[in-house]
C-alpha cells in the first residue's frame, strides 16, 4: 500500500488537483501491479492519496516512475511539495 499524505499548493483546489491528475490516473491504470487509488481530504486541508498494489515493488517502481516518466505533469505543481510525506509498505492484514 502506497500512501501519500500533502497539502496542496497555495490557491489550488482538490478541484485543480483532480484535473491536474488526469494524466497520473490513465498512466497508472497501465501500470503493473496497479489495483486502485484513492484521494481524501482531511478539513484542514491535508490530502490522503492512497494506492493499492500487488506488491510493495511495483508500488515503488511507480512512485518513481511518476517523478520520471511524468516529471512534466501538472500534478507536480498542485503540491506543496515542503509537505509530502510518502511510503509504500506491505499489507500485513485485509479484510474482504
Amino acid at each position: 500500500m502506497e500512501i501519500t499524505t500533502f497539502f496542496l499548493a497555495k490557491s489550488v483546489t482538490m478541484k485543480d488537483f483532480i484535473a491536474a491528475n488526469a494524466d497520473v490516473d490513465a498512466w497508472l491504470k497501465q501500470q503493473p501491479g496497479f489495483i486502485l487509488r484513492r484521494i481524501t481530504q482531511r478539513a484542514d486541508g491535508l490530502v490522503t492519496d492512497m494506492l493499492l498494489w500487488t506488491s510493495a515493488k511495483n508500488g515503488e517502481r511507480a512512485a518513481h516512475g511518476i517523478v520520471t516518466e511524468l516529471a512534466g505533469s501538472a500534478v507536480h505543481a498542485a503540491i506543496d511539495h515542503s509537505t509530502v510525506d510518502w511510503s509504500v509498505n506491505v499489507c500485513r492484514h485485509r479484510v474482504n
